[in-house]
């Protein structure tokens, strides 16, 4: 018996010291499977209305396994190298486990384990909700709410949970046996409690500190700066094929890998802390602007929450006869046109050309100024708003008064594209309505071969709205899509074909013509919405304005010259005949080219309405007195772009550069960079100062 145990214990001591080679081949088949089974997670098998009429071949291209070997295959179709970014930066992750546990087969284990929850995770919360995992989910599991986790797997999914689990204790129990086996216990020699016993030992310990350092640092290095425009990160990312697609999470995870969508979330730069910025100075900034508004108060009659404000971000709209080079022998817009000879009214600098619509709109609803944040950061909802545990929102100054039904949003289409429907949540809108949500958008009804929502069937869901509330005045937040791009000629009966007479290639003038005969529609139906509203018995106030141009004006956008044109839409904002503000038009002098920011909305309401302000609004007004517009401009057709100038413009609209600003003009730019950081970036001050509340 001894006999055996030591020729038992001989054969033990004489295991095999498992070589780097197969450890290099289990470490690039281990992390190719994670890559192919995380971006697998983004795909769904499609359907069709009559399969029949569908081949094989187109069939096989667009199932699961031909979108995922799609993804692979471009490196050498396409020469777009996405697979391989997220397999080099999963595979500094793997490296980071297997140097700091310094055990390969318990570093394999605890990847392979992390990396098949990930992509389980990104499958189920894509099939729920259209939308991947991001980082501000990682708050769910550090609230204390993980056991809560299985409650909202679906039943669909179920068996899929089931086997990823059986798999993992599977792969975890013949890491755990290779381990055992391999006598090379360590990748890298180290020894912690006597580290200078030979310069062998000596060697090991710097070598693994020094891999611990570098992976880790490479990491960290490649998630800060990937937002970074000439940063190495990004641009390595750009080269190897990466196309941010920042206003749509799941369609970048599914273009980019989830990856790299998680890492470009997940620490974003948002603003440069301003010189000065303390408890101290926010306070005395609040003092200085809560005078200012109490000052104003002194002299308006009402409360902006006595009324209900309608905000109608209009998609796409905008005068088609202010473009350079179209020529109509139609006025699309007659009645809008004459309603802003009426009332205030004017145009609004956008950001955004053929895109960026969820910028504007959360400019309109924070009075933040996109200017002021890091050029890294380029679409709040994605990259922000999720981060925030309270965003201030002009919605909330009703729900503080009425409770959680003072504000309620419309949109007749999807809710998590730009992640609105978790973003509304944390703005405190008690429903947001649209197509997926539950309850469903009630009116969502096309025009003859439109994809989209019409703007009559928009608008009725606020009627709708104001007719079945709790009977007191509400925030009403709606975004239509009638107008959205692309434009395929969609309106059987579009006599612009025949109006637009501008000299374009045949294409280009073929999108216009269906986009100008949808302005004409959004034209009429607005008036007909306003002519509902002014037969209700209740004070309400629209605000109303189109978000960018449409990305269909190639020739007018290609030349320089046009840039601030192709980036001027317009808005009103009118009183109904209950309202005591009905008829007022602010700036009277300017007509209809008073020009304005999104982020002033709210401000140039309240002076509409005469209603009392809090200091914040205050500060924004007397900021738009001395720089009627400010934006950063995304000169790109998508409203996302690297190019992101800053233009101020002055009360004719010309452009204004920031060091011909005067002093007063610096001063207040300055106050609002500290007041944005402190909403953003910093520790909430002026919250506690009651910046924001209408005293």
């Amino acid at each position: 018996m001894l006999m055996l145990l030591q020729k038992l214990h001989a054969t033990w001591t004489k295991r095999p010291k498992y070589p780097y080679t197969l450890y290099t081949v289990v470490l690039v088949l281990t992390n190719a499977a994670a890559v192919l089974f995380i971006q697998w997670g983004t795909y769904s098998e499609p359907s069709y209305a009559d399969p029949k009429a569908v081949d094989d071949t187109t069939k096989l291209m667009n199932s699961v396994r031909g979108q995922l070997t799609r993804f692979v295959a471009q490196m050498w179709m396409e020469h777009k190298f996405n697979w391989l970014l997220n397999f080099c930066v999963l595979g500094m992750l793997y490296l980071i486990f297997v140097f700091v546990l310094n055990r390969f087969w318990v570093a394999t284990a605890l990847f392979s384990i992390i990396t098949c929850v990930f992509a389980v995770a990104n499958h189920i919360k894509i099939q729920l909700r259209n939308e991947p995992v991001i980082p501000s989910d990682l708050s769910f599991l550090s609230s204390g709410n993980s056991a809560e986790i299985a409650s909202f797997i679906p039943e669909s999914s179920q068996s899929l949970v089931h086997k990823t689990i059986v798999m993992l204790i599977w792969l975890t129990i013949v890491c755990l046996m290779m381990q055992i086996i391999d006598r090379r216990r360590c990748v890298i020699p180290f020894h912690w409690r006597r580290p200078f016993r030979n310069t062998k030992t000596i060697i090991g310990n710097c070598t693994r500190i020094i891999a611990v350092i570098v992976t880790t640092s490479l990491l960290y290095s490649f998630t800060v700066t990937l937002n970074t425009v000439g940063s190495w990160s990004h641009k390595w990312a750009i080269a190897w094929g990466d196309s941010p697609t920042l206003w749509d999470a799941a369609g970048d995870a599914s273009l980019n890998g989830p990856t790299i969508n998680f890492l470009r979330l997940a620490n974003p730069k948002i603003m440069t802390k301003p010189d000065g910025y303390s408890q101290t100075t926010m306070e005395e900034l609040a003092q200085r602007y809560a005078k200012v508004a109490k000052e104003t108060n002194k002299s308006r009659q009402n409360n902006l929450t006595d009324n209900t404000v309608i905000m109608v971000l209009s998609e796409s709209f905008s005068d088609p006869t202010r473009v350079p080079g179209i020529t109509l022998s139609e006025d699309p817009m007659p009645n809008i046109r004459a309603l802003k000879d009426t009332t205030t009214s004017g145009l609004m600098l956008s950001p955004g050309y053929g895109g960026g619509t969820a910028n504007i709109e959360y400019q309109a609803l924070t009075g933040l100024d996109l200017a002021l944040f890091d050029s890294s950061l380029q679409v709040p909802y994605q990259q922000l708003v999720p981060q925030q545990k309270n965003p201030e929102t002009f919605n909330q100054l009703w729900n503080n008064r009425y409770g959680e039904s003072g504000s309620v949003a419309f949109h007749p289409y999807y809710k998590n594209m730009y992640l609105r429907d978790a973003d509304y949540k944390k703005f405190g809108f008690s429903h947001f309505y649209t197509l997926d949500s539950n309850p469903a958008i009630t009116h969502h009804d096309s025009l003859d071969n439109s994809p989209y929502a019409s703007d009559a069937e928009a608008y009725q869901n606020v009627i709708d709205a104001l007719q079945n509330n709790s009977g007191h005045p509400q925030f009403i937040q709606l975004a239509t899509m009638q107008n959205h791009p692309p434009y395929s000629d969609w309106y059987s009966d579009n006599q612009f074909k025949n109006a637009d007479t501008s000299i374009l290639p045949e294409d280009e003038k073929t999108g216009i013509d269906t986009y100008i005969k949808g302005v004409s529609i959004t034209d009429q139906a607005t008036i007909v919405f306003l002519n509902q509203l002014d037969t209700i018995e209740q004070p309400i106030t629209v605000i109303f304005y189109g978000d960018h141009l449409p990305g269909v004006y190639a020739t007018a956008h290609a030349r320089s010259q046009n840039t601030i044109a192709m980036q001027e839409t317009d808005y009103f904002i009118w009183s109904n005949k209950a309202s005591a503000s009905n008829g007022v038009k602010l700036d009277p002098t300017n007509n209809a080219t008073s020009y304005t920011s999104p982020n002033y909305f709210m401000a140039m309401a309240s002076e509409h309405m005469n209603a009392k302000v809090s200091a914040y609004i205050a500060f924004l007004s007397t900021v738009r007195a001395e720089i009627p517009a400010t934006e950063r401009l995304t000169l790109g057709v998508s409203g996302v772009t690297d190019n992101t100038p800053t233009v101020y413009l002055d009360t004719n609209g010309d452009v204004v550069s920031h060091k011909k600003l005067s002093n007063q003009q610096k001063k207040l730019v300055e106050d609002y960079r500290l007041i944005q950081y402190d909403m953003t970036a910093g520790k909430n001050y002026l919250a506690n100062a009651g910046f924001f509340n209408v005293k």
